[in-house]
């Protein structure tokens, strides 16, 4: 066997034959890491790869699709995330910054099915960063110890495709893809090559053998997955597990998935016995607040997937002393953020040009519903005027660049989401007929534009704590 010294980025696995500060490929710095490759002859690279086809193609026309079964994995907020849940042979990639519990969640999952869809058959969970003992006082911890689940510390792919072929096991976990070498290839552990062969051999194996894997992944300061974008797409599902900085919450998002929705949310709860999924969205807020009438606060009722969730948008408009003021939004797109500022301006006469803004999302949570820009527009106008907004008013509407607000979509199920959590008031761009009468709880008032908000504000007492009205 000949080899030859290549230098391949560890971001894209572009590979180049001298060593570069920049990647020629991504324009990355510093990720050109040199390895060894292997030099095939023309014979044995013909012949490589072309005997593993088991299949003669046939024509579309007489292709019979397979309706995916999900078994449920019996974590209510996983299997949303997922779609139902597990689908045989579907390969998950679950991926996450150091220490936010893709280790716990894995473990728990292998607990929940080896009692629940997986009973009558065996669990494997390979951890290559932790040893058993790490593994099992964690389990203990977390009270998810089964007979039927088999623990193992390994990191050689050869050893574990020979256990998995020995136990066969009805769910598979490799924590994590990183530490994983295949000892056919030369490469560290992690590296762009040993990475995507690794996944391509458990891909194969798990496919033929209609076994659900979980794959855990690192992700960069960056916030991307570690590794290969190959990886992503050889995978089924991609999950993506994050928190804002000291937030108790933890969410689950899929950013791929072939037996399922995209747009599905899980929350979870990390407590001192492990992760808890969140059902009530509204726990996300602090619920010691919702009496205050604060100004700069305003609430709205946001869809992700399909699930109503309360948001509580925050927004701080104060005098600035840069020359250019600071625009600074959490949780909500910026640029929208940027738009909506300035359609206040044209259409309201606020001046915001000697005012830095602050706006932020409560909870930890980031979401992309239009839903929220009669919300953000409402807080801004409150914080700016220092009038306080009762808590239990609601604003709910897309706002357009013109300063025109429309009704998002379902707005049936938003009204009887606010009617259960207690609001009373709720501001609408406008309601449909065939809801007229039907949320008796609610007063429903009508605003069309931007115009219309802020006569609705004004007309609300102003803060006493917050300086003078103006």
């Amino acid at each position: 066997m000949k080899l030859k010294t290549v230098y391949r980025c560890q971001q894209c696995g572009q590979a180049s034959m001298k060593w570069a500060g920049q990647c020629p490929g991504c324009g990355a710095w510093n990720t050109m890491v040199e390895e060894a490759e292997e030099v095939l002859s023309k014979k044995a690279a013909a012949s490589r790869g072309l005997t593993d086809f088991s299949e003669a193609p046939v024509k579309l026309s007489e292709a019979r699709a397979m309706k995916a079964e999900h078994a449920a994995t019996g974590i209510a907020e996983l299997d949303r995330a997922l779609g139902g849940g597990l689908v045989k042979g579907q390969v998950v990639l679950l991926a996450g910054p150091p220490g936010i519990g893709k280790s716990t969640l894995t473990l728990e999952s292998c607990a929940a099915l080896a009692s629940g869809a997986y009973k009558a058959g065996k669990v494997l969970y390979v951890s290559g960063e932790e040893s058993l003992a790490q593994v099992g006082g964690r389990a203990e911890r977390l009270g998810a110890r089964c007979d039927n689940v088999y623990l193992m510390s390994e990191t050689n792919l050869a050893r574990i495709i020979e256990e998995f072929r020995s136990i066969k096991p009805s769910f598979l976990v490799i924590d994590s893809i990183q530490t994983v070498y295949h000892p056919e290839f030369v490469g560290s552990p992690g590296s762009v090559g040993q990475i995507r062969e690794c996944a391509s051999e458990l891909l194969k194996t798990v496919k033929s053998a209609g076994v659900p894997l979980f794959v855990l992944g690192h992700v960069t300061k960056e916030g991307s997955l570690a590794g290969p974008k190959v990886l992503e797409h050889i995978v089924d599902t991609v999950l993506y597990f994050d928190a804002e900085k000291n937030n108790a919450f933890r969410v689950l998002r899929p950013h791929k998935n072939r037996f399922g929705p995209v747009d599905e949310t899980g929350i979870f709860e990390m407590t001192s016995t492990g992760l808890r999924s969140v059902d009530d969205a509204g726990l996300l807020l602090a619920e010691s607040d919702r009496d205050r009438a604060l100004a700069g606060r305003a609430f709205a009722i946001a869809f992700e997937g399909a699930r109503p969730m309360l948001a509580e948008i925050q927004a701080l408009a104060a005098r600035s002393y840069l020359p250019y003021p600071r625009r600074t939004v959490t949780g909500l797109d910026l640029n929208r953020a940027q738009m909506l500022i300035a359609a206040l301006e044209k259409n309201v006469g606020l001046r915001f040009d000697e005012m830095d803004v602050f706006a932020s999302l409560a909870g930890g949570i980031k979401l992309k519903d239009s839903a929220l820009d009669l919300a953000f527009c409402a807080a801004l106008v409150s914080s700016a005027k220092d009038i306080a907004l009762p808590p239990d008013c609601l604003f709910m509407g897309e706002v357009g660049i013109l300063g025109t607000a429309t009704s998002p979509g379902f707005l049936d199920r938003r009204l009887s989401e606010a009617e259960r959590l207690g609001f009373k008031t709720v501001f609408v761009p406008r309601l449909p007929k065939k809801d007229e009468g039907r949320f008796k709880g609610l007063r429903l008032e009508v605003v069309r534009d931007m115009g219309g908000l802020y006569a609705a504000i004004a007309k609300l007492e102003p803060a006493r704590a917050g300086g003078k009205k103006e």
